[in-house]
């Protein structure tokens, strides 16, 4: 039996609301086939199965082994198909598309005219979109059909469509340039993670410097300084330089407040935008602008102009829910935090099939967390271990400190059967890291030693432990490490003897009066 996100037909049709599927049928039906037809009856049986089994199609004889990965395959296009004709999926570059698919049909049949008319209005819309792609597309095919229908107006025709051709190719290598940069930082910053030493930061400069060098702002468009604002969030979150972060975060989010318009036509990216910025601001801690902002990105896309599908209701739904976390994390709301888990989870279950596991992963480390800090050991110790015994592709970064959450709970809680062992697999953990840092062993050391130790010693070893916590949060290499999980301030909250939560609100009056 495969798995569930293996199979990419199953995982299709059961995505389907129960509107795309009785178009789905309207479509079969209006193609003149045979309810019978084999692809509409695998369609049926794929339809009811809780998970993928492929022996079950072939003992109905639908298919055999052999035929079904074409009727798979036929039944994947023809699910496709209806779908971009539902008006639920569309949107203006389909749109632009589909006029553009006319204006060839039209070419082909030799009436120049109208596909000439239907290219120049095409045409101005995708310039005022600002998608240069497609309107360089159109323009090509403008040249094609002067290149054969003569006019008397063939000379300002041809200066027209050469200086738009020769703009538009300027603005794509712009784009070109910008989106291969902010590609390349991305791609660092998942396989290589936050820069570590000074080596790794003049490479990422160097990467960088190349490129960035080559642009002159004054001349970039909408989408170009998009990609400028993209290239330097993350860059700057690689060298973990969060002051500028912010910054470009800033603006890539008010480049689409300031063209509203934009929005509509770039929603992926306007969430991403403030998925950044929210994130930064949790890390800043300043709660009064993170919540204004938090609340100016629910009114944008939870507002009935903004464009609705599975894709944007996942990303809106990890950025709401994670911004939202981290609210109550800054703010020391741990019980009113944990109230918010059933939802949370209740909603993942329905997007388990487009969100990735780490992303998930990341959710049941800050549940862990809430719990923790509502003194739940036992609940953050049982939520912390989702994401260490995950199967899924999860940062070496996250997991250590997901071990080290559930070493303070199992400290807080008293429960050390299985202590000993465990600290033995987080050092075992630690030493197969790909780049494990002083950080990563003197954590494992001092939870070592803690438990052998009288409560006066511990306290001492707390007091030791805070000293060098507070040596690698000067160290711009370590200050990463320091956000997964805020065991600096669990370590002072021992050594004054107070609740986590006191100093975590003393955290925020300190924010609020900077």
């Amino acid at each position: 039996m495969a798995e569930l996100h293996k199979d990419f037909l199953f995982v299709l049709i059961k995505s389907l609301t129960t509107s795309e599927k009785r178009q789905f049928r309207l479509y079969v039906n209006r193609l003149g086939i045979n309810v019978d037809a084999k692809f509409l009856l695998l369609f049926s049986e794929i339809e009811k199965m809780k998970e993928y089994d492929e022996s079950i199609i072939v003992q109905k004889k639908i298919s055999t082994k052999q035929q079904l990965s074409n009727l798979k395959a036929h039944l994947y296009k023809q699910i496709l198909v209806s779908l971009r004709m539902n008006p639920s999926h569309q949107n203006y570059r389909i749109q632009l598309r589909e006029q553009l698919d006319f204006a060839n049909i039209l070419y082909q049949k030799g009436l120049y005219k109208q596909a000439l008319k239907i290219l120049d209005k095409t045409k101005q819309t995708a310039l005022e979109l600002d998608e240069k792609t497609i309107a360089s597309e159109i323009i090509d095919l403008e040249k094609v059909i002067e290149s054969q229908f003569i006019t008397r107006s063939i000379e300002g025709r041809a200066e027209e469509l050469i200086r738009q051709s020769t703009e538009i190719s300027k603005q794509n290598h712009y784009a070109t340039e910008l989106s291969n940069l902010s590609l390349k930082l991305y791609s660092e910053m998942l396989t290589h993670g936050y820069v570590k030493t000074d080596e790794e930061r003049a490479e990422i400069m160097k990467i960088f410097n190349a490129q960035i060098q080559k642009i002159t702002f004054e001349k970039l468009n909408f989408t170009e300084k998009l990609w400028y604002f993209k290239a330097h969030v993350w860059k700057n979150q690689l060298l973990q330089e969060y002051k500028y972060t912010l910054k470009y975060a800033f603006l890539w989010v008010d480049l689409f407040h300031n063209n509203p318009e934009m929005i509509m036509s770039h929603p992926v990216w306007y969430i991403k935008g403030n998925t950044y910025l929210l994130k930064v601001l949790f890390l800043y801690g300043n709660i009064d602008i993170l919540e204004d902002r938090f609340r100016k990105f629910n009114e944008a896309v939870y507002s009935s102009s903004f464009a609705q599908n599975e894709n944007l209701q996942s990303l809106i739904f990890l950025t709401h829910y994670n911004t939202l976390m981290n609210i109550h994390f800054v703010k020391g709301e741990f019980f009113s935090g944990t109230k918010i888990i059933p939802e949370i989870e209740l909603k993942m279950d329905r997007l388990r099939d487009k969100i990735d596991e780490h992303h998930f992963m990341i959710l049941y480390l800050k549940m862990a967390a809430m719990f923790f800090g509502s003194r739940k050991f036992k609940e953050s110790i049982r939520y912390a271990l989702k994401v260490i015994e995950s199967k899924g592709n999860v940062q070496e970064d996250l997991l250590f400190h997901t071990r080290i959450l559930i070493l303070m709970a199992k400290y807080e809680s008293g429960n050390d059967e299985d202590y000993d062992e465990f600290i033995k697999a987080t050092l075992k953990f630690a030493k197969k890291m790909k780049k494990p840092d002083e950080f990563h062993f003197e954590s494992v050391n001092f939870f070592k030693n803690l438990n052998n130790l009288t409560p006066h010693n511990q306290l001492e070893s707390f007091k030791e432990f805070d000293k060098k916590l507070q040596v690698f949060a000067g160290n711009e290499y370590y200050r990463r490490s320091l956000l997964y999980i805020d065991i600096h301030g669990w370590v002072k909250s021992k050594v004054r003897n107070v609740d986590v939560i006191e100093i975590i609100k003393e955290k925020v009056r300190y924010k609020r009066a900077h």
